[in-house]
This record gives structure tokens, C-alpha cells and sequence, in this order.
């Protein structure tokens, strides 16, 4: 399976936009700009806070997946990603994820729950996607 996602980005990194769109029209020329990325209470999206949502998402369904395959059904599961973005050697660099969970599965116990959370969290494609092969095709148009 894969799935397609597109930005655009006009004029120069401070001043410039963007937009961000999904194959599935999710998200469809959603706007990000400097300020929503790299300012604090600035209004709009940024590359960070999609990858947190991507990554609660993730996290949450392979959780439901282990607590079925464990013969346990949520009755709810909630998640929070928190993505830290900071410099790094003069980079900008993605330093953390703090995935922060709530659920409500009738009958586990705190240990199981934890137990398999971790598992989750092991397993969750987008935790494992920075060791995912990236490949590139670069052109000038």
C-alpha cells in the first residue's frame, strides 16, 4: 500500500506559504508558513503537528490491535502526540514524541495495559518511520 501527500511552498522562507494536501482529500491545500512552524500561538498547521496526529493515529489503532489480538476490547482510546522540534548541531531536529494515553478496556489490568502500550508503541509504523528507507527523485522544472 501507499498513500500520497503534496506541499507547495511560494516565495521565501520567511515571507513565503505553503499548503499541504492528501490523496484522500482529508486535508486539501491546508496553509502552513513560517510562523505557524517556528512561532509560538501563531494560528495554522506545520510539517510537526501533522506527524503528531499521524503518530497518535498510528499509536492508537496498533494498540486496539494488541488488546484484541490479547482478547481485550477498548471501549475508547485516546492519544496525545507532542512533537519537540528543536535545534540540533544548527539543524532543526525532531527530538521527542511524547504520546500520552487514556483508555478505558474492561476486564485488563494496569500491568497488561502497559505492557501491551509499549508494545504499541515498538510496533506503530510512523514510531518506526525514521528508520524506514528515504529514498529521493529531485528535478528543476
Amino acid at each position: 500500500m501507499q498513500r500520497t501527500a503534496t506541499a507547495v511552498w511560494n516565495g521565501s522562507l520567511k515571507t513565503g506559504t505553503g499548503r499541504v494536501s492528501t490523496e484522500s482529500k482529508t486535508i486539501v491545500d491546508t496553509p502552513y508558513t513560517f510562523a505557524t512552524r517556528f512561532e509560538s500561538g501563531t494560528k495554522g498547521t506545520n510539517p510537526e503537528e501533522l506527524l503528531g496526529a499521524s503518530h497518535a493515529g498510528c499509536f492508537t489503532m496498533m494498540t486496539s490491535a494488541l488488546l484484541g489480538a490479547a482478547g481485550f476490547t477498548a471501549d475508547s482510546i485516546e492519544t496525545q502526540a507532542t512533537v519537540t522540534l528543536e535545534q540540533v548541531e544548527g539543524n532543526w531536529t525532531l527530538t521527542k514524541v511524547a504520546l500520552q494515553t487514556k483508555a478505558k478496556v474492561p476486564g485488563i489490568s494496569a500491568e497488561k495495559f502497559a505492557e501491551i502500550a509499549a508494545q504499541a508503541k515498538a510496533q506503530c509504523p510512523i514510531s518506526r518511520v525514521l528508520k524506514a528507507e528515504i529514498s529521493l527523485d529531485a528535478k528543476l522544472v
